[in-house]
């Protein structure tokens, strides 16, 4: 999810065929800065909740990561002005069909990654008349539940850390100096989280690196391999941070920028909180995030500070919406095999469930495949978008390059 303003100029440059044959829209969704904010938490809170070590699991940390949880809830509700329970994707979907009726369109093609795409297959649920043209780049599992759907990404997000980044990692010794294997890489990544545990690093301004901004430095530089290079290079100059200079540590400090926001962090509880039901049996949550955080360690430590959100939530009236794909045109879905965040499995169900679309799967993990260097999958969609196009069957695109 995310601001969706200055979208329509980017896409535009990327794709100037498209953007002569089509008007380009995007809006900000309801919650967000610039459309009608949703005000859960100050920054003190905010940066308090992710304030712990994630993977501390002793009786007063899960306690605090739980108190943490049910406070962010509820202030989602006493804050908001009553806007909370409205902020779901089922409301955002018939906004965008009011932006429709406004522009006088009488049907529109819809490009969407990301969480973009479970608006799209909504939206396409529930105004399938309405769509001529469909492309869902990522797709969250919205055949699921938004439960299931994140129970899945502690591993989805291990595998890439440890199958994709660690050897590109390992290969590039002579470099970064962080290992010749993956194994030894991984066991130097762990050292140094232990250590800044007991030893934060002054990354200046303020910010302190301490092991949840690693970990959550680490999952944003997995989304794209693009994000490879800056993270090793990162890892790199903390081994020997004492005698970095000024511009080493500068770049350190890039590299490890603020997680989130408390904009993001309320519009996503929101979301994800209010669009389907949820186990409330906090108990069981953590036990199940013990598991995760123990087997998948990078993501899966703070899998409990959002699922405890939920747990919380006040039940929500918002409709459940099963997407089938009735009524539609042949829709096409993007989704590489290691995506972090949006897991290949999770996108497998979602093809399923949205019958005679047809699926390109992308090799390597990047999140986000068109307009991200792959011609293989530029091609495909924008054949799709000018012309109808779409592949006899599902099909497959190479991952794009090679990794800096």
């Amino acid at each position: 999810g995310g601001q969706g303003l200055l979208r329509p100029a980017r896409f535009a440059e990327k794709s100037p065929a498209v953007a002569a044959a089509y008007d380009i829209v995007s809006f900000n969704q309801r919650g967000l800065p610039l459309s009608s904010p949703l005000t859960c938490q100050t920054k003190a809170e905010f940066d308090a909740f992710f304030g712990d070590d994630a993977r501390d699991r002793s009786p007063a940390a899960v306690r605090g990561v739980v108190r943490r949880s049910r406070q962010l809830a509820r202030a989602c509700q006493e804050r908001s002005g009553g806007l909370a329970p409205y902020i779901t994707t089922d409301q955002t979907v018939r906004d965008m069909d009011l932006f429709r009726a406004l522009l006088g369109a009488r049907r529109i093609a819809y490009y969407g990654p990301s969480y973009a795409t479970m608006i799209g297959a909504y939206y396409a649920t529930e105004f399938p008349h309405r769509v001529d043209r469909l492309v869902l780049d990522s797709p969250v599992g919205f055949a699921g539940t938004w439960q299931s759907f994140e129970e899945g990404q502690p591993l989805s997000f291990q595998r890439r850390f440890e199958q994709d980044f660690l050897p590109w990692l390992a290969a590039r010794d002579a470099t970064y100096h962080y290992g010749r294997t993956a194994a030894g890489a991984k066991e130097r990544w762990e050292a140094r989280r232990r250590a800044l545990r007991e030893h934060p690093v002054d990354l200046g301004d303020g910010r302190r690196l301490t092991p949840n901004v690693l970990d959550n430095a680490t999952v944003q530089a997995l989304y794209n391999a693009e994000g490879f290079a800056p993270l090793a290079a990162a890892l790199s100059v903390l081994e020997r941070w004492d005698t970095a200079t000024p511009a080493e540590r500068a770049a350190v400090g890039r590299a490890f920028p603020g997680y989130l926001s408390p904009e993001f962090l309320a519009e996503f509880a929101a979301v994800t909180c209010n669009d389907t039901p949820w186990s409330r049996d906090m108990d069981g949550w953590v036990r199940r995030t013990a598991a995760y955080t123990a087997k998948y360690p990078l993501a899966g430590a703070r899998a409990l500070a959002f699922a405890a959100t939920c747990a919380a939530w006040p039940a929500s009236h918002a409709p459940r919406v099963h997407v089938t794909g009735k009524g539609l045109p042949t829709t096409l879905m993007l989704a590489s095999r290691h995506d972090p965040a949006t897991h290949y499995e999770g996108a497998l169900g979602a093809h399923r469930a949205l019958r005679g679309s047809r699926l390109v799967t992308v090799g390597g993990g990047d999140h986000g495949q068109y307009q991200n260097g792959n011609p293989c999958v530029d091609s495909l969609v924008d054949r799709y978008l000018l012309a109808g196009a779409v592949p006899a069957r599902d099909t497959t695109c190479p991952a794009p390059g090679t990794y800096g």
